[in-house]
């Protein structure tokens, strides 16, 4: 389901995929509003699915990240007011969420983004990050 997830460069929120076509996708908002508009093979689009975050070790999916704020947080919206928090505070947060993460790698507006996706998910009921996963084969790159 990750994989039908999108984030589109310079627009805020997440997009979910509704249709493809001859030279666009047809997305929808994730929010009350569920506005639809095209992205274009243009745009900066990528999949959640494709999505990683750097650690000490290796590259840890979004769906896993994703899994373990959910753990964190009981199921609930993330209890950091992350749009205030200084790059301590966030970097403390994230390190209960994934220890071993790379200071050097991700920055403190990543860890922003992710908690800004991950309440858009929650208050949407997009919460089985299990079924997120990305699958074989599955590229969002195939609509050209």
């Amino acid at each position: 389901m990750l994989e039908t997830i999108l984030a589109i460069a310079g627009k805020p929120g997440l997009y979910k995929l509704v249709s493809r076509g001859n030279r666009s996708l047809v997305v929808e908002s994730i929010d009350e509003k569920h506005h639809r508009m095209p992205a274009f093979s243009t745009d900066r689009v990528i999949s959640l699915a494709d999505i990683a975050m750097y650690t000490d070790e290796e590259e840890v999916p979004l769906a896993d990240v994703l899994t373990n704020l959910k753990n964190k947080e009981n199921g609930a919206v993330s209890s950091l007011e992350y749009k205030k928090a200084s790059r301590d505070q966030l970097f403390d947060y994230f390190a209960d969420v994934l220890p071993n993460f790379d200071r050097d790698r991700v920055h403190p507006s990543d860890v922003k983004k992710l908690i800004q996706w991950y309440n858009i998910l929650i208050l949407n009921g997009l919460d089985d990050f299990s079924k997120m996963a990305p699958t074989e084969g599955d590229n969002i790159d195939d609509r050209k």
